[in-house]
């Protein structure tokens, strides 16, 4: 296998006598960490409801506190915090840059996800599977340390009501520390347009009215 043919940036381009699979993870491993090099900052102090997300600004990503650095995979320890942070980036970039509905960035950014996982020749369910054990979701009560620029955008977009309800709850009842005043004054917003459609909702949900029949002359 000659590995010092397989990149040639300044070479005419001929047939790789590498496998596809190594040049597959030798270029999503590159990608990876040109992605990784446009990160300002990495917080892993917070509680992040679906363990990861990223500052309203997009310069610091958020990882859940109490998810693991890594786990153990047929006896290699990986490492997973460049796969959440590919995730965010990829999500927040097409949110911003391109305008997209979080529902298709997001669906965007796990495929990203998804390849730069098994590119590292591991198994996407065994990696989304010790995940799933830390995911912070409705009704959990480790949710007290939200980061105060956590970006919001997700969660409206996702219609998770119940989350941004509690979130509230908490600000008023002092457990979200610090809660200061814009991110009280988002979440409120939110909420506010939350009811908002839900009214909607119910007003276009109700039958019509059967109209009385016109009278008419005899």
């Amino acid at each position: 296998m000659h590995f010092d043919r397989a990149c040639h940036p300044d070479a005419p381009h001929e047939k790789l006598h590498t496998p596809n699979w190594f040049v597959s993870s030798l270029m999503l491993d590159r990608a990876l960490d040109a992605v990784l090099r446009r990160v300002k900052k990495l917080d892993r102090s917070h509680d992040i409801p679906y363990l990861a997300g990223y500052s309203m600004d997009g310069k610091t990503i958020y990882i859940d506190r109490h998810l693991p650095t890594s786990f153990k995979y047929r006896g290699r320890t990986i490492d997973v915090d460049r796969f959440l942070i590919m995730h965010e980036e990829v999500e927040k970039t097409l949110i911003d840059q391109l305008d997209l509905h979080y529902l298709h960035a997001h669906q965007i950014a796990t495929r990203a996800e998804e390849a730069a996982v098994r590119a590292e020749r591991i198994s996407w369910r065994a990696y989304d599977r010790f995940m799933q054990k830390y995911v912070k979701t409705v009704g959990d009560e480790r949710l007290k340390k939200v980061p105060k620029d956590l970006d919001l955008k997700p969660y409206r977009d996702y219609h998770d009501w119940d989350l941004m309800q509690r979130m509230e709850k908490a600000v008023g009842a002092g457990k979200l520390s610090p809660a200061p005043k814009a991110l009280r004054t988002e979440i409120a917003a939110y909420n506010s347009a939350f009811n908002e459609q839900r009214r909607d909702a119910a007003r276009n949900r109700k039958p019509a009215r059967a109209k009385k029949p016109a009278r008419t002359r005899r």
